[in-house]
């Protein structure tokens, strides 16, 4: 299926599907006041061992700059807090509050639904491959940019 123009743009056509992607799970987390920057950062928080802002923009894929408001943002709704970092007392690490957890707690069903409608949409065993395909290439792109 080979297309001319932009349509023949890898980092086209991602950018269009995580468009797409985006706009229906905005549409899922909207009921929660919840963006879906909101949402990947408290997500990335929930295991409970607290990020330093450059682990956190790294993670969640964000400038740091964007980032900092977005958390200041989420601490003002209480749902992220800053505090010593587990590891070194002396570094400032951002947690999930018992708020944002369970804010977390109650999106999940949301978020688990669009998931599923993707999965209708496009095909459970396309979308689970599609989503291990993106993986690799992710890897794929960070080891050949290692070895520059």
């Amino acid at each position: 299926m080979t297309s001319s123009g932009l349509g023949s743009s890898l980092a086209y056509l991602l950018s269009r599907a995580e468009r797409s992607v985006n706009r229906g799970l905005a549409a899922a987390l909207a009921g929660e006041e919840v963006t879906v920057e909101q949402w990947r950062i408290m997500r990335a928080l929930a295991d409970g061992r607290g990020d330093s802002m450059g682990e956190l923009a790294a993670a969640v894929l964000m400038p740091h700059p964007t980032l900092t408001k977005a958390i200041d943002r989420l601490i003002e709704r209480a749902l992220v807090y800053r505090g010593p970092s587990k590891g070194d007392r002396r570094r400032v690490a951002v947690f999930v509050s018992d708020r944002g957890a369970e804010l977390l707690a109650r999106v999940d069903g949301a978020v688990a639904e669009h998931h599923g409608l993707v999965a209708v949409a496009f095909g459970a065993e396309r979308t689970e491959r599609l989503m291990r395909d993106l993986e690799g290439l992710v890897a794929a792109l960070d080891y050949a940019e290692l070895r520059k």
